[in-house]
């Protein structure tokens, strides 16, 4: 019941919290933060344990199920986990307890946001394990609850045009996937929800059913990716979120849609995958360079970030279509958490500065370097890092990357992905040398103290494994490359 227990154990601490006297707000944040170590440390054993006894077998492991649920219509109650899920119940389990030690700052209706933020735990948790149709959409949705009011709620000036949008987008992606799911449903015979079922069943589509059920599926993932043109919740949603929200969002949530993708449409639909991947790659494509030119324009620090989130995800778009290379495989995978990482530290890092000078303008800032030692210096690594310097996980799964990339797609296309690269560097050290670097005004920010022991905390785990995963990226794809291989296999069939 070990899977069971990552998705059922932040919904008894949600319950708990939500019975505790709202007054006691430190008592609840305690809680809160005692209870998401429990599936983190168990996601954390579950990795090394995957790691050591079954990281040769491409199968699924710690299956549970499936047991009947609503035995009229063949749903059940089926989990379980491969190299591709693996390393994400890690990351999620990781980030939720960060995310909520971050949360410590917030004064208002602390409750309800602990509570929801379990909630939002429970949900993420449950789509990395499910192996049932159902489930997996009632997981998907279960987050978006949370989510609109965690924005809604707690969020900043516009927080109710941002959560709205958020909701409203997908929504509407939602919807084309349970059309797809319907279709799956009611074109097995027997009728069946499994996942691993429907892998089988989905390569004996006729072509015109698979591009149908191709096409609603990555509308839906695209949405969470997100994809160009489907981003343009991102960067109002991460912009109006409280930091912790803004380090889930970008660290797990978006993941969920590539995530989706490996284990949903590029298996089940290999025909739909080869007549579309050159588009694929167009969308990655022009992610990578539209978001890192955006970037490149921006005034306010965090959406920097979260702009330059839409060009980094859209690597992983490239190395999607090339579906061929087990090299691409890999580096989507380094690349989900290797931004997972970098990106959540990011955002830890802006809401650092935002709550001491109130302000996250480009602008204001000048010469911070010489009164936030220690800030600066983990603020330098992370930017480092975002950009690909090597010996940090970004450049490996960029090189990874492209790597996989030109040896199967259109190399004019991969070329000018690599622009990305360059770019990427030139909005990270602009920002870098106007916050950081030049003359430090005394009179308006005398008073900023630097980084604290609960902030170091937070963002000293994400360092070291940013560099552990740059330094020794064999752990990470031993884990990975048998499932991975046998995707390929399954993709090329």
């Amino acid at each position: 019941m070990i899977l069971s227990s990552l998705i059922f154990l932040p919904i008894i601490g949600m319950i708990i919290v939500m019975l505790m006297p709202k007054e006691k707000e430190d008592l609840i944040k305690y809680v809160a933060v005692g209870i998401s170590v429990i599936p983190m440390v168990i996601s954390f054993w579950l990795t090394y344990d995957y790691f050591v006894n079954f990281s040769g077998s491409a199968a699924m492991a710690y299956m549970e199920g499936p047991y009947a649920w609503i035995p009229s219509l063949n749903v059940n109650y089926h989990l379980g986990v491969d190299g591709i899920s693996v390393p994400m119940l890690f990351l999620t389990g990781l980030l939720s307890t960060i995310s909520l030690i971050a949360s410590f700052s917030i004064k208002f209706r602390v409750k309800e946001y602990f509570a929801f933020f379990l909630l939002l735990e429970a949900g993420m948790m449950g789509v990395f394990v499910a192996l049932d149709f159902f489930l997996f959409y009632v997981f998907w949705e279960i987050m978006l609850v949370p989510m609109y009011f965690l924005i809604g709620v707690w969020g900043g000036p516009r927080k109710e045009y941002a959560s709205i949008k958020f909701f409203l987008y997908t929504l509407f992606g939602s919807i084309f996937m349970l059309v797809a799911i319907l279709i799956m449903y009611f074109t097995s015979d027997p009728h069946t929800l499994n996942m691993l079922e429907l892998v089988e069943h989905g390569g004996t589509l006729s072509h015109t059913l698979q591009m149908t059920c191709f096409i609603f599926f990555f509308i839906a993932f695209a949405i969470k990716v997100p994809v160009w043109p489907f981003h343009t919740w991102l960067p109002d949603a991460h912009v109006q979120a409280p930091t912790a929200v803004s380090v889930i969002l970008a660290g797990v949530l978006l993941k969920m849609g590539t995530y989706a993708m490996l284990r949903i449409n590029w298996p089940m639909f290999p025909d739909a995958l080869q007549t579309l991947s050159f588009w694929i790659a167009v969308l990655g494509v022009i992610g990578i360079i539209y978001g890192a030119l955006v970037s490149l324009a921006q005034t306010d620090l965090k959406k920097l970030v979260a702009y330059s989130s839409v060009s980094h995800m859209g690597y992983c778009m490239l190395a999607l279509a090339a579906y061929g290379s087990v090299t691409a495989m890999a580096g989507v995978l380094f690349q989900m958490i290797s931004h997972g990482l970098i990106t959540g530290a990011l955002f830890l890092m802006v809401g650092v500065l935002y709550d001491r000078a109130h302000t996250r303008e480009i602008s204001a800032f000048g010469g911070l370097g010489s009164k936030l030692p220690v800030y600066t210096a983990l603020m330098l690594m992370f930017s480092m890092a975002a950009l690909g310097l090597p010996g940090m996980s970004g450049f490996v799964s960029e090189f990874m990357i492209f790597v996989g990339a030109f040896s199967v797609l259109n190399q004019y296309l991969v070329g000018i992905a690599v622009l990305g690269v360059v770019l990427g560097a030139a909005y990270m050290l602009r920002m870098f040398q106007n916050v950081f670097l030049g003359e430090f005004n005394m009179a308006k920010w005398g008073g900023l103290t630097d980084i604290n022991g609960r902030e170091l905390l937070t963002v000293v785990p994400l360092a070291i494994l940013t560099l552990a995963v740059g330094i020794y990226p064999k752990s990470l794809s031993d884990l990975m490359s048998a499932t991975l291989e046998n995707l390929v296999q399954i993709m090329s069939r």
